[in-house]
């Protein structure tokens, strides 16, 4: 029994990363991202008002959907680099991430306005979507070194 072979698959390099694995560590970042507002809104709530907490899903909502258009163009712009594929027009997408970008400002104006709940609330959510993107980071690098 040859165990070169199965090396091979245990120890993984960026040359084999794909659009699939890039796909999943996203959409794995958007369920912690979730998870994460889900388990943290009511103790928000509960500690700070619902003010506090609807500020909190708000910042959420506004950081997954950064994570969600960012996953909508690396897969616009893998596909068109690889040219295997039939891709979608980029004007569309630049529209949708342009459009995002100012829905995001004005959700962010209006719920300040509105909510007189606590910043650090929102900024708390706003966060973490960095901080699940750094978790299913970390878990890649260790899925990858060991």
């Amino acid at each position: 029994m040859d165990k070169s072979a199965g090396e091979g698959d245990l120890v993984k390099t960026m040359d084999s990363f794909s659009d699939a694995d890039f796909k999943r560590t996203i959409l794995s970042a958007l369920r912690l991202l979730v998870v994460i507002t889900l388990v943290a809104a009511p103790l928000v709530w509960w500690k700070m008002g619902w003010q506090s907490a609807v500020l909190l899903m708000v910042g959420a909502l506004i950081s997954g959907s950064g994570l969600f258009e960012w996953l909508r163009l690396m897969t616009a712009v893998m596909v068109r680099m690889d040219g295997g594929g039939k891709a979608k027009p980029m004007g569309l997408i630049l529209f949708g991430f342009f459009l995002r970008l100012g829905l995001t400002v004005v959700l962010l104006y209006v719920s300040l306005k509105i909510l007189n709940g606590s910043v650090y609330a929102l900024a708390a959510g706003l966060a973490l979507g960095v901080f699940a993107l750094t978790v299913e980071g970390l878990r890649l690098m260790k899925a990858w070194t060991v």
